[in-house]
């Protein structure tokens, strides 16, 4: 139990040596729909290039760790040289059950928006950092209160992203799938795993069509392990590459899908719909026993390809910003 007395006498302080496992096991108590574990505190939080343990606003009192609010923005530029300067984000902030109620999570944020602002952030988003975000955005049905809290503190919706999954047991390539993948090969498309020197391409067609932060994940993932044949790519009769489709991409979770991609000329061919049940086989045939992502649009053309293929929405996320005066 944490008393009043406690919770007033927390300080807000940066991240240090020593507050992680505390903060691991404060955010489960505090996210139990979302737990952590240290590897991917780690990997998500400590080890990524932009953390500045500064910007890790953390309440403690004494030796416990009451709550914290994550704030970052760009040292390394995710492509060329731009830092976007006015840009800063939030992929988290928590406070521990028993020290809520006491306005400590207002005074986390309000710690994490003053370091930003410092720093000349004049614009926050909670919570879609790339490349290592934690959530899409914020699941508003989980955690109704720090809806309250963002919008207290002039945070609005921009979007709202939508989480899917599909069971994969029993699944097989539908028929009208099998006959437009005949169709498109006969053409002259070639759909087949990624040899290394294929890899310019697809990171070149993610990059270029789709945006820094796909190229980085494609390239990321694979730097760290992930097997080619986890990725599926289209070229045309031409030999250009106009799609890709992947799993395993994300963390290394095999059950993850994505990501996926077609040139913009090319969709209405079923092109999409072609990589999408390639790499579901190859999930299967790896004994997965579902497909899941964190985000898309549930009423673009990528949620109604989804959906068409057997993907229902399980959670909702609202992507918020807060426009601050210069």
């Amino acid at each position: 139990m944490t008393d009043r007395t406690t919770t007033t006498r927390a300080e807000t302080r940066g991240f240090r040596a020593g507050d992680g496992p505390r903060l691991v096991e404060a955010w489960r108590r505090a996210a139990p729909a979302d737990p952590i574990t240290p590897d991917r505190f780690r990997s998500l939080v400590l080890l990524d290039a932009n953390f500045d343990p500064e910007g890790l606003r953390i309440a403690a009192a004494g030796d416990r760790v009451l709550g914290a609010a994550y704030a970052v923005r760009r040292l390394r530029p995710m492509a060329g040289t731009d830092l976007e300067p006015e840009q800063g984000w939030i992929p988290f902030f928590f406070v521990d059950p028993a020290a809520r109620g006491r306005g400590l999570g207002r005074r986390l944020l309000t710690d994490a928006l003053d370091w930003l602002h410092r720093h000349g952030r004049t614009r926050v988003d909670f919570s879609s950092y790339t490349p290592n975000y934690v959530f899409p955005g914020l699941d508003t049905e989980a955690y109704p209160a720090a809806a309250g809290l963002l919008e207290s503190l002039g945070f609005r919706t921009l979007y709202e992203a939508a989480a899917m999954d599909r069971g994969l047991v029993g699944y097989r390539v539908p028929e009208e799938v099998t006959s437009r993948l005949d169709a498109l090969t006969a053409r002259g498309h070639r759909f087949a795993t990624p040899r290394d020197d294929d890899l310019v391409d697809l990171l070149a067609l993610a990059g270029t069509h789709f945006g820094p932060d796909w190229a980085c994940t494609i390239r990321d993932s694979l730097a760290a392990g992930t097997p080619l044949d986890r990725i599926v790519t289209a070229r045309d009769p031409g030999g250009r590459m106009v799609g890709w489709a992947m799993h395993g991409a994300f963390e290394s979770v095999d059950e993850r899908f994505g990501p996926i991609g077609v040139l913009e000329e090319t969709r209405g061919t079923g092109l999409g719909e072609v990589l999408l049940h390639l790499v579901l086989e190859r999930m299967r045939a790896r004994r997965a026993h579902s497909a899941w992502f964190l985000w898309t649009g549930e009423q673009s053309p990528a949620g109604h390809l989804y959906r068409k293929a057997g993907f229902t929405t399980t959670r909702r996320f609202r992507v918020m910003r807060r426009q601050a005066a210069g």
